[in-house]
């Protein structure tokens, strides 16, 4: 296993939900984290017990390509480098087969794969110079099969799959290792409304976050490309 100690990791959507219990598992094993949100008070709350020399937070506005590079420039000036990226932070707006709504269909892309892929850009060189960089990005199930009645959300979830396998094919020489993360429902304030499943059978986020912990923390010769995982049972691909 790579040790945490001086390895510096983004976590994108870290206020809340998944983003968070991954930063705060990720700091509580010894990792620098820089984290993005929207929510600048949110993160202020999440880090409230952070190690101020190994914590950053900044603005992330998935829709706003210049906080991106604001943030992995902050980074870089504080930190001087860049060995994980953790892409969380998503949407998933109602659209169905037969919905003719271009906007929501536009900003569920444009949060979920066009905002991942800019990150990626920005950052992939640092995590090439890392020699061990890793991408965790947070996809789904339904990434891998469609259930939910919602085209928006399981194509840009293919999206993210697909842009994974793509990251692992062009750094891979350079010990850049990619995982894509594939939950079924989670407890968080994404899934509030869902009511198939009961809230108590839902995956716990922390252990999500430890999932995304071991794969940063694996070696170059033991690289996982997907995790997918199940709160119940079902026949998995």
């Amino acid at each position: 296993m790579l040790p945490p100690q001086g390895r510096v990791v983004l976590v994108s959507g870290a206020a809340r939900g998944i983003g968070r219990a991954i930063a705060e598992t990720l700091h509580a094993k010894g990792y620098t984290v820089s984290l993005g949100a929207r929510n600048q008070d949110a993160l202020a709350e999440v880090t409230a017990g952070f190690d101020r020399d190994r914590t950053l937070t900044a603005v992330y506005d998935a829709l706003d390509k210049a906080t991106h590079k604001a943030w992995v420039d902050a980074t870089l000036q504080r930190f001087g480098r860049i060995d994980a990226l953790v892409n969380n932070a998503g949407v998933s707006l109602p659209v169905g087969i037969m919905d003719d709504d271009e906007e929501a269909l536009d900003r569920t892309w444009a949060v979920n794969v066009k905002a991942p892929l800019s990150m990626i850009r920005l950052c992939l060189p640092h995590l090439k110079a890392s020699g061990s960089g890793r991408v965790v990005n947070v996809s789904s199930l339904s990434g891998k099969r469609v259930r939910i009645d919602n085209v928006a959300y399981c194509t840009s979830k293919f999206a993210v799959t697909a842009l994974t396998h793509g990251i692992r094919q062009a750094a891979w020489q350079d010990g850049v290792r990619a995982t894509a993360l594939c939950p079924g429902y989670v407890r968080t304030d994404m899934t509030a409304d869902v009511t198939k499943v009961a809230r108590e059978d839902m995956i716990d986020p922390a252990d999500l976050a430890e999932l995304a912990a071991t794969v940063i923390a694996l070696p170059n010769t033991a690289s996982v490309a997907e995790m997918l995982v199940n709160p119940g049972w079902e026949a998995m691909l």
